[in-house]
């Protein structure tokens, strides 16, 4: 779901509005009224599922294999999450007779809790904080109907809803984009296949528990300094930020290609955007586009 990550990072950069000094009454219910929405990243309240993760291929003569375990925790249907991934890839190189054997380990951790997203660096010992720009506007796109806005942003990026499968007991919804196959259960990804360059990475849960308790200590992080981004903003701040949001929609609504693609390369320090081509920009301009018609109609 990168795709649909970066459209909501452009999206606020696009849209990008000035903070307020003074907080009218208006101000204030409009406040209440978005704290109220209850965002739902999935159809079921909470989960601890179990992942194995195998990689196999070939790249120019290499030989390329792989596994790993992954874990996914999450309650308060998602605003609560944290995956955990470790994996090992070996790749054999044969050259002039000679065999060479390379192994790259990788430990990755992430944490999203209600608009705050943490990234775990285990190399540097650090952890990263940041808003997670995602779950902050869905809920002003559509009332935090994320299955909703998943689905269209996975239809504009050529993703077809491909029929429904069994998987472990559960009937999931099977997607294909771009050569990838996902199963989702009520939203949550329960197995990937996917190739690329002639490597084959699969990742399914071998063990699911929906709708469970799922305890606090699943969420804690390393005890590592906490590094926030600049200009990270807390729940307040963020608040005064959007309340102008709808003004700035109407009038990105209006913008053509030609314009917005100038405006967003305009942003040197986004390197998603910078290194775009000009066909994903104007697929990305199309998404856009569709999630601001979302947010008018609702």
């Amino acid at each position: 779901m990168k795709n649909l990550s970066i459209l909501i990072a452009i999206l606020t950069v696009t849209i990008s509005c000035n903070r307020n000094s003074t907080k009218s009454a208006d101000n204030l219910s409009i406040k209440t009224e978005q704290q109220a929405l209850k965002l739902k990243r999935y159809e079921v309240e909470s989960g601890i599922i179990k992942y194995k993760i195998t990689i196999n291929g070939s790249v120019l003569g290499s030989e390329i294999l792989g596994s790993g375990i992954a874990s996914l925790y999450f309650k308060d249907w998602g605003n609560l999450e944290l995956v955990e991934e470790e994996s090992t890839r070996t790749t054999n190189t044969t050259v002039f007779h000679k065999k060479n054997t390379d192994i790259v380990a990788t430990h990755t951790m992430s944490k999203l809790n209600n608009g705050e997203s943490y990234s775990v660096d285990f190399n540097r010992k650090q952890i990263f904080l940041k808003r997670d720009m995602a779950m902050e506007l869905h809920k002003k796109f559509v009332n935090g109907d994320v299955n909703k806005v998943g689905v269209k942003m996975l239809e504009g990026i050529g993703g077809k809803l491909v029929g429904n499968e069994k998987f472990l007991g559960y009937n999931c919804e099977a997607w294909n984009i771009h050569g990838a196959k996902q199963l989702m259960y009520k939203g949550v990804v329960l197995r990937l296949e996917m190739t690329m360059m002639g490597v084959k990475t699969v990742k399914e849960a071998t063990n699911i528990q929906i709708n469970t308790r799922v305890d606090d200590s699943h969420f804690k992080l390393p005890n590592f300094p906490i590094i926030k981004e600049e200009g990270f903003m807390d729940n307040e701040e963020y608040e005064d930020e959007v309340e102008n949001m709808d003004a700035k929609m109407i009038k990105l609504s209006k913008m053509s290609f030609k314009e917005w693609k100038k405006m967003a390369l305009a942003d040197k320090d986004n390197e998603d955007i910078q290194q775009m081509s000009n066909q994903e920009l104007r697929q990305t301009y199309n998404m856009m586009q569709k999630v601001i018609k979302m947010q008018q109609e609702k």
